[in-house]
């Protein structure tokens, strides 16, 4: 089942272990909640760059996320390389974004680039600890 905004605005009321922060309500949507870059980037054209997100996000146990790219870069000719967020995640999200488009593109600080689609997991299934765990900043592969 997919979190609606009145679920999302509810868990992170409730402190049951889902953190988005900083939360901003104008990144809130119906079924999802749009991440922003923390810094400015240059897009390079036909190459990957790694962005982090502004917000933190901590993933309880009964929540995953899916990450997308939001359609107004992905027209752009942005594409989103990755994107899946495991129950028990701590940490900044380091985005690949590639840019398959025309020319250069300016990310600016605070923009809204991917959408975070939170899901509701079903039974036991373990929280992820792995070398991503409290991620800080971009973070290359490990």
């Amino acid at each position: 089942m997919i979190l609606s905004a009145r679920e999302i605005r509810n868990r992170l009321d409730r402190g049951d272990g889902l953190v988005i922060a900083p939360y901003s309500d104008a990144c809130q949507q119906p079924a999802s909640y749009d991440l922003r870059a923390a810094e400015t980037a240059t897009l390079v054209r036909g190459r990957c760059t790694l962005v982090h997100t502004l917000e933190r996000v901590e993933m309880p146990g009964d929540i995953a996320a899916v990450l997308r790219c939001r359609s107004s870069y992905a027209r752009r000719g942005v594409l989103l390389g990755g994107g899946f967020v495991d129950p028990g995640f701590r940490g900044q999200l380091t985005l690949c974004l590639t840019n398959m488009g025309e020319g250069d593109i300016l990310l600016p600080q605070g923009d809204r680039v991917v959408q975070m689609i939170l899901h509701e997991v079903k039974g036991v299934g373990g929280l992820y600890n792995g070398r991503y765990q409290d991620s800080t900043g971009v973070v290359g592969a490990r």
